[in-house]
């Protein structure tokens, strides 16, 4: 699987929600968090979203970011609080190291 297609089903899934009896609220703030996660990844790395696409173990940072933000109901991550999976895998393809 790859980044571009993981969905807000497959999210909420993960997160053991029923997506479809989520709000267009909740199924809106699924997607936010789809968008923060991967906006981090970039910052992160120094990748593009071209960048990303061939990596699958990027699949599993999402879907770990995603959880610890609907966990804690925030819609940002902790750089200092970061889970070592998603930064040991980060790190092996972040590319602006300076």
């Amino acid at each position: 699987m790859r980044v571009s297609e993981i969905t807000g089903s497959r999210l909420a899934e993960y997160l053991r929600l029923d997506y479809d009896a989520l709000s267009v609220k909740e199924k809106d703030g699924i997607e936010t968090m789809r968008e923060a996660a991967m906006a981090f990844i970039r910052s992160y790395t120094g990748l593009d979203d071209d960048g990303i696409e061939p990596h699958e173990d990027f699949v599993i940072v999402v879907y770990i970011l995603v959880q610890d933000m609907y966990d804690n109901r925030v819609l940002y991550v902790e750089r200092d609080n970061l889970n070592k999976t998603v930064e040991t895998i980060l790190g092996m393809h972040s590319v602006n190291l300076l």
